[in-house]
């Protein structure tokens, strides 16, 4: 896929020159912040979906296989998956469905709860979730388009601002070892 030639002012730029010139003073940082992240997370998903493509997984199937394969034992409840993931329990359990179908993921009764499932990434599944984050990692990761301090920076603004939205608590104060 060609790459577009950069267009020669920036669009959102402009867009908040215009937020400004309609009186909209109050808004027009927020309307660039906004609109700022979410061009910022097109192109970083263009980057991770090219760089997935070869292994026919979706970024949220990924994630899926990525976080069992963290699991001690690359088994967690669907619930679990769904919490880590702070994603809507149905897109999980179509992802799920998927991974399943390819076997990379196996879908089994909870042994101690018959309303729940658990997901058990299969020796496929984790060979296929190594070798996409090795791509991720040298593809995208390493090089994610800013520098090391811009990066670091950019990642403590955005966690306050999750924060600010509910997405977390600061972790309790883990006592000091004996």
């Amino acid at each position: 896929m060609a790459r577009p030639r950069p267009l020669s002012i920036d669009p959102l730029a402009e867009a908040k020159r215009q937020w400004l010139a309609h009186g909209w003073e109050d808004a027009a940082d927020g309307m660039a912040v906004v609109t700022s992240v979410m061009r910022a997370q097109q192109l970083l998903l263009a980057r991770v979906d090219a760089t997935l493509k070869p292994f026919g997984v979706t970024f949220a199937r990924y994630e899926v296989l990525r976080l069992l394969a963290f699991s001690r034992s690359g088994t967690l409840p669907l619930s679990s998956v769904v919490a880590r993931l702070q994603v809507h329990a149905t897109s999980v359990t179509s992802t799920a469905e998927r991974l399943v179908r390819d076997g990379l993921v196996l879908r089994e009764p909870h042994p101690h709860d018959g309303r729940a499932a658990l997901l058990t990434l299969t020796e496929t599944g984790r060979d296929l979730v190594e070798r996409a984050t090795r791509a991720l990692n040298t593809d995208v990761f390493r090089s994610p388009g800013i520098d090391a301090d811009d990066a670091s920076a950019l990642v403590g603004i955005v966690a306050r601002m999750r924060k600010n939205a509910g997405d977390f608590t600061d972790p309790r104060p883990v006592p000091d070892p004996l």
